[in-house]
This record gives C-alpha cells, structure tokens and sequence, in this order.
C-alpha cells in the first residue's frame, strides 16, 4: 500500500485510493454490469505522467491497465493500477498529407468533426464516444471498413511507453514485430501515449436508419439480402431487430454512403419498394453525425452482449434469426462485412473472410433476467452458421483472447509479449498470456 499512497508524489495528475470518496466512481467500467476492481486509479496529466507511472510500477512490481474512459473492460484488472488517459487529447489533422495524429484519450467522434470539414474521416464506429487508440489497438470495425479495411490498417504510428519506462516511437520500420502486435493485439505489449493514422476521402457521405413494425422483418430481411448481395465497398448496411422496454418489436436498416446522394437512393431501392416505413433519417450528412445514426448512448450503462461472425446468411440462418422473437433481447444486429475488410491485413486479425456479424445485446435487470439473456444469445449462436472467432472488440466477459485469434497468432503475440514486457508490468483487458488465453479459441487458419 505504500508504493499505491507513493503515486502522489511521482505523479502530477489525478490518483484515486480505495475508500476514498471518488474512488468507486473513478474505477468503474463503462459496462456497468462489469465488477472491476483495481488498487489505485490513475489519470495521466500527459505522456510524461505515463513514463512516471510505469518506473513507479516497475520498481514497485504493480501491474497497470489502461482504459480511457472505462470501454472494453474484461473484470480482469484485480491487483493493477487501472491507467485513465483521457488528458492525452492531442489531436491534429493534416489535410494535405491526410494523415491524423491522435492523443490516446481522443474519442472517436472528435477526430471525426476534426476532419470533417476537409472532406476526410477516419474509420468510425457507431459510438462516437469510444477512443481512437483503444478501437486500434484491438484491430476495430468501422462504418467504413468495407472500403478501407480494419481501424488498425491505417495506422501508421504508435507513441508509446514501454515496460522499461521509455517514450518510443514505433513503425513498421523501426519495429515491425511490435508494430504488428499492437495493431490489433490489445493492450498487452506497452502503453500507447498517440498514434498516427492515415485518413481517406469523404467528400460525400448518405446514411441513416429506416425502422418498421417487426410484422415486416420478413420482407426487409429479403430486401437486405438483396442489397448485401451486390453492395459495393463504399455501401455498409446493417439490419437491427429491436425490442425496446414498453415499446412493439420493430426491425430496422441502418446504412452509410461514401458518394452521391442519388447513386445510394439506386443501391438502396428494395427499401422503398417496402411497406411505408415508421420512420426514415437517411439523408446526405457530415462524417461528424455517424453517430446519430444508430444514437447508441453515451454514458455508461449495464449490457450484455455476445457476438458471432457468420459464414453465411442463407435461408435456414434467416428462419433462426426471424421464426422467434429476440425477447428477452434488446436487440439482435446483423452487419455486413467484406469488401477491403476480406482483403490482405497485416495484422494479428488478418483477413475478416466472414461476411457478416451478428451482435446480440440484453439488459442484466435482475439474476434471472441475466440469464434469460445470456440463454438466448447461446442459443441463437449454437444454431446460426458460425466461424468460431469473434474481432477482439466484441469479445465479453467470458471469453479471451483465443477466441479472437488462432494458435499462431497466440504464440507470435506472447513472444512478443514475453520480449517487450517480460515482468507483466501491463495488464490488459483481455491478456494474451493469461491461464484462460487458450481455452476455447478460434479453430487454426482463421
């Protein structure tokens, strides 16, 4: 406890006690259903603070986990000192060289109004609020991935502080093995401060949600097949069945166009062949508002979510999905994968070969409703055409590592472990060294 009431004095930026005030506050998760206990809780003023804690931790022999602002958490950060990096807010935009260079606490939809206005975007999810650094570090899905491949693809640089306590700049040249790593590997190999990325044009961007009665998921279901079917890389079209508390059942599209307004009114017109919708937001929009489209919140909230890759969206996948009722499911959400996302990736990820993922979220209301949820999830999962491997973004609580990567991907990335944090000074999320790493896991060649 000494070497925890020490950080004080070594660090110029907020540290938080057990049994102080803010304590339980400032170690939360942003899932709160997640239990997250840690020793210390500390916000970095700034990337010299991190090269303080990490000698502080190192002479000490603490471990520390780094989390921005609470997303990804596992439950498995019992004994570290749990890193805030949200101070870490540097963001410039370089529009000539379309290349970004982002502060490890910058939330995806800053960089997004930062580029904007120059007809750039990064690789944005549906939240506007998780960080840059924490999506790439963990290989991250993309609104855009289709046509440009996973978040981690376009990095280009990581600021970073190693276990030894020194700032370093690593590339694909400097250090190609932990370049590699940390462009989807986690947060197991060293303490990312910024990291550059490579932006691509948007010029022009067409999205929004369209929503019906579930009455209709049968037909909008056919139509979303049609448009899959034939999409180009710049068209990402996702299908959600919706079952909000107090509300009917509905089933909704959500899609993003980078082009023409008019050429995305061709692509997506099975749609409008379709009953009269109960609401329709598409129109031409900044790559600023992706995050209205599916208006996920922004404030920590309890989940419960399990994802799958599927291999196919054939009829027998359709009827399991449609034939029930998602209840006791929020909602159960279909996204169209392919495009650059199938392509060649040096990353631990590889290629994303399966052509759509199926998210699968519920709320923990009580024990019994938590494992009505988790139920419906397994069971939908056991009978849909699944690959195995989930992208290490969507991993929950109750699966590691080997549920996103093969065995040799497991080997190369804890050598790499092994060489560059030999102490286990950092603790991630999801460890690729842990006991629990190698249960399950994806089959070889994924």
């Amino acid at each position: 406890m000494n070497a925890l009431h020490g950080l004080r004095a070594v660090l110029r930026g907020q540290v938080w006690l057990p049994g102080e005030p803010a304590f339980d506050t400032a170690r939360r998760p942003w899932n709160l259903a997640i239990e997250q206990q840690v020793d210390a809780v500390v916000e970095a003023a700034d990337a010299a603070d991190v090269v303080a804690l990490v000698r502080h931790a190192r002479a000490a022999g603490l471990s520390i986990t780094t989390q921005p602002n609470g997303h990804g958490a596992s439950g498995r950060t019992a004994g570290t000192i749990l890193l805030r990096t949200r101070r870490l807010d540097t963001l410039q935009v370089g529009p000539a060289t379309r290349r970004a260079r982002v502060g490890a606490g910058v939330a995806s939809g800053l960089l997004q109004a930062a580029a904007a206005p120059y007809g750039l975007t990064g690789l944005p999810g549906s939240s506007p609020v998780v960080s840059v650094a924490g999506v790439a570090l963990g290989g991250g899905l993309s609104w855009f991935g289709r046509a440009h491949g996973w978040v981690a693809d376009s990095v280009t640089a990581f600021d970073i502080v190693d276990a030894e306590g020194h700032e370093r700049h690593v590339t694909a040249d400097t250090e190609p093995e932990l370049y590699w790593a940390l462009r989807g590997g986690g947060g197991s190999f060293a303490i990312v401060t910024a990291l550059e990325l490579a932006l691509h044009p948007a010029p022009s961007l067409y999205g929004g949600r369209m929503l019906w009665p579930v009455r209709h998921a049968w037909a909008v279901m056919d139509a979303y097949r049609t448009i899959t079917t034939t999409a180009p890389d710049e068209l990402t079209v996702w299908l959600d069945l919706l079952h909000f508390p107090g509300a009917e059942p509905m089933v909704a599209v959500d899609a993003t166009y980078l082009g023409d307004p008019a050429e995305a009114h061709s692509l997506l017109a099975p749609l409008d062949r379709l009953p009269s919708p109960l609401s329709d937001s598409r129109r031409p929009m900044s790559v600023a508002e992706l995050g209205a489209i599916t208006a996920e919140p922004t404030d920590p909230s309890a989940g419960l979510s399990h994802t799958e890759l599927l291999t196919v969206l054939d009829d027998k996948a359709v009827r399991t999905l449609l034939d029930d009722p998602i209840e006791p499911l929020l909602s159960a959400q279909l996204r169209h994968l392919g495009g650059a996302l199938a392509g060649p990736s040096d990353s631990p990820h590889g290629p994303l070969t399966e052509p759509y993922a199926l998210y699968m979220f519920g709320l923990p209301a009580d024990p019994g409703r938590t494992e009505a949820v988790t139920a419906r999830q397994r069971a939908l999962a056991d009978a849909l055409p699944t690959s195995g491997r989930k992208p290490l973004t969507f991993l929950n609580p109750n699966e590691t590592v080997a549920d996103a990567f093969n065995s040799d991907v497991l080997d190369r990335l804890g050598d790499i472990k092994r060489r560059h944090d030999p102490h286990d000074t950092f603790r991630a999320n999801f460890p690729v060294l842990s006991a629990g790493a190698r249960s399950g896991g994806a089959p070889a060649g994924c």
